[in-house]
């Protein structure tokens, strides 16, 4: 059966990996239109997009039907993707020079904005008595992964962050554009809008758990595997999950020597990443993410059990790629 759920899911990256090289974007000028291009086409898993034709093959069969409002759901993934390079000064996007490295800002800055105009182009091809209703939540969806991404940036500058606003962040920045994708799909196919609606909790309970099982790999994800330098969000002090609920349990000597590491300006990116990691192992840090994480993938799991009426197999595939998605090692 497993091998039947990776057959259906390579079908669908294919079929969509296909329609995307058959789109016209647009050709000029070259230098606005080669960045979109390139970025759309160094990668990515593209799980918003398959998230759209699983929760559409759920009720409907011809999901070629959907591949381009589909795909629109990536553009704006990677539109996103584009300008928070730009603020991040980031200089790789899936180990390529990110777009405003390998052009300049302003060319990147350009860009990511044609792209969120042909996002609203391939929009167009919802049909008409559900365009309103699409259009209605994609903006709303688009609002708030830019009130995640600010309120992302306001923490940066913040030295107190609570759990309910790390959480809430996260909701907003990554989780409510995969529980979109999966309601998206589900309107689509003209299901029933408690289905869809349960089909956006879990997107969004999942993908809150994706991102705090981002922030227990960023400190012990193997370095064989995780694709880039394990403890960077401890070398950086970023306001993780596990940071936020280390401070808010820390006393004493643990206390302080969080308190030190935070403050230190001249230090061993090594013996930082060790130290503070040995402070979360001794707080129990890890266990308690890992129960928050699974709490969330549990409780989404639980959403996509409630469906009724739907295609048994690809509810089963839906449910084994974002397990496999869950127990990623990078």
């Amino acid at each position: 059966m497993i091998e039947n759920y990776r057959s259906r899911i390579e079908t669908l990256h294919a079929a969509l990996e296909q329609h995307f090289n058959s789109l016209s974007i647009g050709g000029h000028p070259e230098e606005l239109y080669e960045p979109v291009n390139y970025l759309m086409g160094i990668g990515g898993k593209r799980i918003r997009p398959l998230f759209v034709l699983l929760a559409y093959s759920l009720y409907k069969e011809e999901y070629e039907k959907i591949l381009t409002p589909a795909f629109a759901v990536e553009m704006f993934h990677n539109f996103t993707l584009m300008h928070d390079d730009i603020m991040d000064d980031a200089p790789l996007r899936r180990g390529q020079a990110s777009v405003h490295e390998k052009w300049d800002r302003n060319t990147a800055i350009l860009s990511g904005d044609v792209m969120l105009v042909k996002v609203y182009d391939m929009l167009l091809e919802v049909p008409g008595d559900k365009l309103a209703l699409c259009l209605k939540y994609f903006n709303r969806t688009a609002a708030e992964v830019c009130e995640g991404q600010q309120l992302d940036m306001n923490f940066e500058s913040r030295k107190e962050v609570t759990e309910a606003e790390y959480l809430n962040m996260i909701r907003l920045k990554t989780a409510v554009l995969l529980g979109f994708s999966l309601f998206f799909g589900a309107v689509l196919a003209d299901a029933p809008l408690e289905e869809a609606q349960k089909l956006y909790d879990f997107g969004v309970n999942i993908g809150i758990g994706f991102q705090l099982k981002d922030d227990l790999l960023d400190v012990y994800a193997e370095n064989s595997k995780f694709g880039k330098q394990v403890g960077g969000d401890i070398i950086s002090n970023k306001k993780t999950y596990l940071l936020i609920k280390a401070r808010e349990l820390a006393q004493g000597e643990e206390a302080e020597g969080l308190a030190y590491w935070a403050e230190s300006q001249n230090f061993d990116k090594t013996e930082k990443v060790q130290a503070v990691t040995s402070l979360y192992n001794a707080m129990g840090i890890k266990t308690i993410t890992e129960a928050k994480m699974e709490a969330y993938f549990e409780q989404g799991f639980r959403q996509l059990s409630l469906l009724k009426h739907v295609n048994q197999d690809v509810a089963e595939a839906l449910d084994f790629f974002a397990r496999e998605l869950v127990n990623r090692e990078h």
